[in-house]
């Protein structure tokens, strides 16, 4: 299967520089938009760069890192270098398959992108062979991927099942594409095999039994979410002919069934040969393992490959990365170091295992978790690939399928949760009613919700990782409370450090005097719209004759007022725009004028005028209801509020300015003049009550018909290229966000943050946020109650939940907050509300997960202090480091966990 072809087609008249150039020139002619099928080349990364430096050695600098094709590079060094010889692909190649295979020539499980590989077309692929020969032939096809199915990536490592034939006890492992049907996988089976079409069935199959039937021949293996290394139950249904099994008895000296053999890395890493997205898009770290020279461990079914780190005591192996399963890693890595779990787990738990329970995995996640800690508590050094337990994890929790980069505390939530369910010691669940409180005793209330929660979920992570909080809500219409007391299983704390928020918002005074400007205030973290307005009439010194009116501005477009005094301040988000207008106070009836800016828009070709499209930020002014307003009347009012804006020497300012002491601050027709003559007439419209424009520049005497259904009035203004050379409109198209985001401060980073003082935060009663309103009972109606959490009754392993990550509408950001949390003594005695617990509540860090970077791609480690050691190490994916516990507490500190400091008076349980 080996090519030995050393055909040179004229490259020996080829100067490397006219081979550089001739390969740049077919790179580039081939370089058009992937499509489904296409076919792509593995060549090793070493055969490459000695390729690259010999046709780039006239030229400048040839590194070249597999994302772009040569064009100029430096020289390495003075001395000519030779020519390279055939392509050798061999160091990419796995030859320890197993011989029940038909998965064709096999490389390696852990190669990566730009490092042991490049992608090449098959254009360009083609040339050098001609040139070069060598070999072996490594090709692959384009697959879409997505959830659109309208992206694309080269399929590096196809998947591949163990087929399974038990009535035969043969079995057999192929690849095949995600992308081929069940149908195309029914006939390799039947081929294999030796068996007719109609006498196979194909099941998902795993735990020893059949899962589903695979009868749907058009779906593909992508659609039915088959995972690398599956076991596939091949069924003869017809198992009369003779000739077929006498076919098959060369099979069947392979007779004995065992544990998948290997697993293999990340498939299709995207279409790297012209942008390097597979590395520019993450920031893991890796080995740089020699692929020649593999370190393997005989007892370790994994097939893993890696390097050995020093140690005299256990627990010290590294996860190989899949490609972006550091999240994982890292969370893997703090589970089965918790001691009480290290200990479950190796002996033998497999009689507590829920086959039953419908909430959980059928025991397939407890069984592939309990299998990957004990191969990371064995003898050895060698890194495990945790593909069998990603596999399995995909299964129940597709959205940590892929090989995009996930959230570690949300797997770490997932796994708690389904390793509970499967070891969940009841098995019939009894349906329990809670009762309300009702003036009870909480000390009652608690052990009642307590022994209710241990009545349907009793296992291993109870017993270890759940405690108990109580809950007060309080309604703040019949002021009626409602006690309850809820289990948990790990603490979220927030990292604000204050009560308060900083809030900026653009002022605009229309006054024909100021210009609008941005202003920052303080307000109360959980205050309202009168709490931001009063701070904004103290900062910008509002008049006792003028109000505010608060707007948010989207698209250039006023999206909502905030118009309710009591709406929450948390309704507003960081990234949201406000704008606030200082309007003068009015006892008759008024509507609002809001002046809607539009210019035109060029089009891609440079030639076409587009339509007219918002732009800038609307102004907000006053307008009587009671008075006949004329077209003449708004353009003054218009006036007056762009006046500010004139450029200075414009002959239009000098002619304005009088009028506009004139009509300065007033709204009333009496007061304005309308038929000012020196005015500039600009280009107004206004929206009546069916939508149609009506143009204020023509007939200023005739009234306006203002709408009686409507508090607001419509009216834009149209900004030619002619206009705009009058005015300097730029004030009104910078509108900052409520809270820019820009790079952390070195102040930012350095300043403390007390573990103790996120805790606090998250113990503050507060309001409910509107979407979360809670139902009162006497009420009979949602209200906004004030909430309360206290702790009761505390885990043996305590979790705790930095929440770096924050969301909103249009962005993602983390906070890179130091928290100063103690490794020693975090005492919480005095923070437990059940003062009938007199133990003291004092607790030691073991583990801890970091992450670096931001949140698309940044990365993942471990911090986790081996108790028989008495030592802490960096677990860093496949590589461990020995560090001192001055280093494990940085800013990268994203989920702690701590572990009850046993005192003489401690009982196992955790509280009952």
């Amino acid at each position: 299967m080996t090519e030995v072809s050393m055909c040179y087609i004229n490259s020996s008249e080829l100067s490397p520089d006219e081979e550089r150039i001739m390969i740049r020139d077919i790179a580039l002619s081939s370089q058009t938009t992937p499509k489904e099928g296409d076919t792509f080349f593995i060549i090793t990364q070493r055969w490459w760069q000695h390729w690259i430096e010999y046709v780039n050695q006239d030229q400048a600098n040839p590194s070249y890192d597999g994302s772009s094709f040569p064009e100029h590079s430096d020289l390495v060094s003075s001395s000519a270098i030779k020519r390279p010889a055939g392509i050798d692909n061999y160091d990419l190649i796995d030859n320890t398959g197993s011989e029940d295979s038909s998965t064709g020539i096999e490389i390696h499980d852990t190669l990566l992108e730009g490092r042991d590989y490049v992608l090449l077309p098959r254009e360009v692929w083609d040339q050098l062979f001609k040139w070069y020969g060598g070999g072996p032939t490594l090709e692959r096809k384009v697959i879409s991927s997505g959830l659109s199915q309208t992206e694309f990536a080269v399929e590096v490592y196809p998947l591949r099942l163990q087929l399974l034939v038990l009535t035969r006890n043969v079995r057999s492992t192929i690849r095949i594409s995600k992308k081929e049907t069940i149908g195309q996988l029914h006939k390799r089976a039947c081929e294999i095999f030796d068996l007719l079409l109609d006498q196979v069935r194909i099941w998902d199959y795993y735990g020893h039994r059949k899962h589903a039937l695979m009868n749907d021949m058009d779906k593909t293996l992508d659609d039915v979410n088959l995972q690398m290394d599956q076991d596939i139950l091949v069924e003869v249904v017809n198992n009369t002919s003779s000739a077929q099994e006498n076919g098959s008895v060369h099979r069947e000296a392979n007779s004995v069934l065992v544990e998948p053999t290997k697993s293999s890395v990340s498939t299709a890493g995207g279409l790297s040969t012209s942008k390097g997205a597979s590395r520019g898009n993450n920031v893991e770290y890796y080995s740089s393992q020699k692929l020649n020279s593999p370190v393997r461990d005989s007892e370790n079914p994994y097939g893993t490959l890696g390097v050995t780190t020093r140690g005299s005591f256990g627990g010290l192996i590294g996860l190989l990365n899949l490609g972006n399963t550091c999240f994982m890693n890292s969370a893997i890595q703090c589970l089965v170091h918790t001691p009480e779990f290290a200990r479950y787990f190796r002996e033998d738990y497999h009689q507590e295992i829920n086959f039953q329970n419908p909430l959980g995995m059928v025991g397939e996640l407890a069984l592939a978790f309990g299998e990957l800690l004990r191969k990371l508590w064995a003898p050895g050094r060698t890194p495990i690939a945790p593909r069998p337990f990603k596999a399995k994890l995909a299964r129940f929790a597709p959205q940590f399928s892929g090989h995009n980069q996930h959230d570690s505390q949300e797997l770490l939530a997932f796994l708690l949760d389904g390793l509970h369910e499967d070891l969940n010691r009841v098995k019939h669940k009894p349906y329990i009613k809670s009762r309300d409180a009702d003036g009870r005793p909480d000390e009652e209330v608690a052990d009642e919700y307590w022994a209710n929660h241990i009545s349907r979920n009793d296992s291993i992570i109870v017993d270890v990782c759940q405690g108990q909080y109580k809950s007060t809500l309080v309604c703040p219409v019949c002021n009626k409370v409602s006690v309850t007391f809820d289990p948990f299983m790990y603490l979220s704390l927030p990292l604000q450090s204050t009560t308060n928020r900083t809030m900026t918002v653009t002022v605009f005074s229309c006054d024909s005097i100021t210009l609008p400007s941005p202003c920052t205030v303080t307000v109360p973290k959980q205050g309202r719209c009168r709490d931001l307005i009063q701070a904004l009439s103290n900062s910008c010194s509002l008049k006792h004759n003028e109000r505010i009116v608060l707007v948010e501005i989207r698209n250039h477009l006023i999206h909502r007022y905030f118009e309710d005094p009591l709406q929450l301040l948390s309704s507003i988000k960081d990234d949201d725009r406000l704008a606030a207008y200082k309007i003068t106070k009015m006892d008759k009836n008024t509507k609002y004028l809001q002046l809607i800016h539009r210019r035109r828009e060029q089009s891609s070709d440079s030639h076409t005028i587009s339509g007219w499209k918002p732009y800038g930020t609307p102004i907000v002014s006053l307008i009587s209801s009671d008075d006949k307003i004329t077209r003449g009347d708004i353009q003054v009012m218009v006036n007056r509020i762009l006046s500010p804006l004139l450029l200075k020497g414009d002959n239009a300012q000098q002619a304005a300015s009088a009028e506009t002491n004139v009509v300065s601050n007033s709204i009333n027709k009496d007061d304005t003049v309308s038929k000012a003559t020196h005015l500039p007439t600009l280009p107004l419209l206004l929206v009546d009550d069916n939508n149609a424009c009506i143009d204020l520049s023509m007939g200023e005497e005739k009234v306006v018909k203002l709408s009686p259904s409507s508090a607001r009035v419509l009216v834009y203004i149209d900004w030619s290229q002619k206009l705009l050379e009058k005015y300097d409109t730029r004030p009104l198209e910078t509108l900052p966000e409520v809270l820019k985001y820009g790079p952390v401060t070195k102040k930012a980073r350095t300043e403390p943050l007390s573990l103790y003082t996120c805790l606090e935060a998250f113990l503050r009663e507060e309001p409910l946020v509107p979407e979360d309103m809670w139902y009162c009972p006497k009420c009979k109606e949602r209200r906004q109650a004030s909430k309360k959490l206290d702790l009761w009754r505390l885990p043996e392993v305590l979790v705790i939940h930095l929440k770096r990550f924050s969301y909103s509408r249009s962005m993602k950001h983390k906070l890179e907050t130091f928290v100063n949390f103690p490794i020693h003594d975090f005492d919480l005695t005095n923070y437990i509300a059940n003062k009938n617990n007199s133990r003291r509540q004092v607790y030691e860090l073991y583990a801890l997960t970091n992450h670096y970077g931001s949140m698309g791609s940044g990365h993942y480690t471990a911090h986790i202090k081996l108790l028989d050691e008495n030592r802490w190490y960096n677990f860093d994916d496949s590589h461990i480091s020995l560090i001192s516990e001055d280093d494990v507490n940085t800013a990268a500190a994203y989920v702690l966990f701590y572990r009850r400091v046993k005192t003489d008076d401690d009982i196992v349980s955790n509280g009952v």
